[in-house]
């Protein structure tokens, strides 16, 4: 699904001391500490291998080190819990939107380390059957096993915090259903799951065809989704659908968060063309998937931490989801 990102706006401290409280006494937020203000939790980023996947080059990415995925992460002694967090569709290949767009470093102040691989447009974290012959790409996306082969080992290795050895997981837009379909499927690396306005009934009707649709709109170049996946009639189309691993879910602690499609204090006048139009048709799809998602969950007795508020598809509200799920104990 394409991003619409909204672009920060700045006002005085006092206004935003205030909205703070605010939104902490609301329990939307369990801590807000502005983009880009200081950390005393010290930057750790490292390199993994990336399974043979493209990493330089015009659709492999910009990385300094071809073969090798870059990780941000910020972790602090005493720390006891980290979190893994997947980008949006597009993901950029130098730096996590998290990172860019966002606070959700200062988690690491507040008990949380954080892990952020950089990279993977349009790739839905996912193992792709072959090369995007759309836009050229060289060799195919090997995301599955760069998050769960390489990613997961080297965090134990590091010793990034962890519970009982396994790691929580959280994911926007695309990287929602990524982050539950990781989690579902490796039971032994993920003890929490969560999505940020995830398209997660990838089999209801429609589905792959505006997926389909939606690869072609990602920049530098349009995306084969036939090259990840396979046809719509293939069966990795329900293996990596979260709607039909819900029965895998048990025990698993699950978030998933949505806008409802309105517009809230994060969309701004200067924006409105992007928010209408695109913003609020994605949320209100994310939306309407997350509900049908926790009804099915509800069935099959899996318990859902749910959050919906007015919010459009932007980061502000994913940056508010990420902190009320720290508040509501997500990470425990």
């Amino acid at each position: 699904m394409r991003v619409v990102e909204s672009k920060p706006k700045t006002g005085s401290r006092r206004l935003t001391a205030v909205l703070v409280a605010v939104l902490t006494a609301m329990g939307l937020m369990g801590t807000a500490i502005g983009a880009g203000q200081s950390s005393a939790a010290s930057y750790a980023g490292f390199w993994i291998d990336a399974c043979g996947m493209p990493t330089n080059g015009a659709f492999g990415g910009g990385s300094m080190k071809p073969g090798q995925v870059k990780v941000q992460a910020w972790r602090k002694a005493g720390n006891k819990r980290t979190v893994i967090l997947l980008d949006g569709m597009r993901a950029g290949y130098n730096r996590s939107g998290w990172d860019i767009e966002t606070n959700a470093r200062a988690l690491a102040d507040h008990g949380v380390n954080v892990v952020m691989p950089v990279g993977g447009p349009a790739s839905f974290y996912t193992n792709w059957d072959a090369p995007s012959n759309f836009n050229g790409q060289r060799k195919a996306y090997k995301w599955g096993c760069v998050i769960d082969n390489r990613l997961v080992p080297a965090l134990r290795s590091k010793g990034f915090a962890s519970k009982g050895g396994k790691y929580a997981i959280m994911g926007l837009s695309m990287g929602g259903g990524a982050a539950l379909t990781h989690a579902a499927q490796r039971r032994d690396l993920y003890y929490a799951a969560g999505s940020l306005s995830g398209y997660l009934t990838l089999s209801a009707p429609g589905m792959r065809t505006a997926l389909r649709l939606a690869m072609l709109d990602v920049a530098p170049a349009p995306w084969n989704v036939d090259a990840m996946w396979g046809p719509p009639w293939s069966p990795r189309w329900t293996a990596n659908d979260p709607f039909m691993l819900i029965n895998r879910m048990h025990g698993l602690k699950v978030f998933v968060g949505s806008g409802n499609g309105f517009f809230g204090r994060y969309n701004y006048p200067g924006n409105t063309f992007d928010d209408l139009f695109k913003g609020t048709p994605l949320e209100l799809l994310a939306f309407a998937q997350a509900k049908a998602f926790e009804a099915a969950a509800f069935v099959q007795g899996v318990p859902v931490m749910s959050y919906s508020a007015n919010g459009t598809h932007a980061w502000g509200y994913w940056q508010d989801m990420l902190w009320n799920a720290k508040a509501r104990g997500f990470f425990n």
